[in-house]
């Protein structure tokens, strides 16, 4: 009894992490498109400088206003060893996520999105010599597969948007990658990893900004009708980029590998569907089933992952060169974590 119950506690804890997540990133990301089409404010780096503000001022009234976690002391040499790596990072991510929102429809830009799983793997062949079941490989054919369809067929291509998505799938690997080494293994919790992250990253981004957009922004608030309005927007997307930056982390603790990527591949299908209510952009039927594709193969990946970890390690088992050490050496490390108690 006393044990269900524990389970019916971690069921809840999880399905509101989703929910909390889901609406988070679904509302920020139809906000940061809003504020490119429907407002006319182009600045994709201010736009995430803003978000990086707001994120650090949030995580500071948590931390020493509301008391709601205690701060982890960090020693200075470790934040620039372990977190500064990090926070660059998840500010090119970030940056380049809002980019590709800038030039390409948010339907288009949350399918390239799920191209991560492949990069994640071919940047652990390449940089960390992991090896891979032939299974790992085969499940990428549908992601590649309906990548390619989506982008052969996309009504509203643009290249530099293509680009920037492509390449913030890497930053989105890489940064997942140094989210678990710091959550982990420094027992950081979320509030704390954003109150460290975000300062950082906007110092990186704060002189690129002003030197790439200042006049431009500038220009923006001398011409535009309803400022009051649009700065109310812009700086509410920023709150509520700091509550998506919480919600990842919280949803990374509160569930497991095989939840989070079912949950994740269901998030751009409702990402995909809602942008396409309120903004209407022309999607082909052939669109529609590379979209379609890419999810399932994002599914089958995270099945393939699952069922690979359940195998059970053979002992005494001969090693050859392109033998793996451990079955988790057959695994991406991103998101490879085990049930939490």
């Amino acid at each position: 009894m006393e044990e269900s119950k524990v389970l019916d506690g971690k069921t809840l804890r999880a399905v509101l992490s989703i929910l909390q997540w889901w609406g988070f990133n679904v509302t920020v990301i139809i906000m940061n498109k809003w504020i490119f089409q429907n407002l006319d404010f182009k600045f994709p780096l201010t736009v995430s400088c803003i978000h990086f503000i707001c994120s650090s001022v949030g995580a500071y009234i948590a931390i020493k206003l509301l008391k709601i976690k205690p701060l982890i002391e960090v020693k200075s040499e470790d934040r620039w060893r372990r977190i500064f790596p990090m926070s660059f990072v998840f500010c090119i991510n970030i940056v380049l996520g809002n980019v590709s929102l800038r030039y390409i429809p948010v339907s288009f830009m949350q399918t390239i999105k799920s191209f991560t799983p492949a990069t994640t793997v071919i940047l652990q062949w390449l940089v960390w010599r992991k090896f891979f079941e032939w299974r790992i490989w085969a499940s990428l054919v549908p992601i590649v597969g309906g990548i390619l369809l989506t982008s052969i067929t996309e009504l509203s291509f643009n290249v530099f948007g293509f680009c920037a998505a492509l390449v913030g799938c890497l930053a989105t690997s890489t940064k997942t990658i140094l989210a678990e080494s710091l959550l982990h293994g420094y027992k950081f919790d979320s509030i704390n990893t954003v109150y460290y992250m975000a300062p950082f990253a906007t110092m990186i981004l704060a002189l690129p900004a002003i030197l790439l957009e200042g006049a431009g922004v500038v220009d923006w608030l001398y011409s535009h009708q309803s400022i009051c309005s649009s700065m109310i927007i812009i700086f509410s997307s920023g709150v509520l980029a700091f509550c998506l930056n919480f919600s990842i982390f919280y949803v990374i603790h509160s569930t497991t590998a095989v939840t989070f990527n079912v949950a994740g591949n269901l998030k751009v299908a409702v990402a995909v569907l809602v942008s396409w209510i309120i903004f209407r952009n022309p999607i082909s039927a052939l669109n529609a089933v590379g979209c379609a594709v890419t999810l399932s193969g994002c599914t089958f990946y995270g099945y393939v992952r699952h069922k690979l970890s359940q195998q059970p390690s053979i002992p005494g088992t001969p090693r050859t060169p392109r033998t793996p050490r451990s079955r988790m050496e057959l695994l991406p490390l991103v998101n490879d974590k085990q049930d939490k108690a």
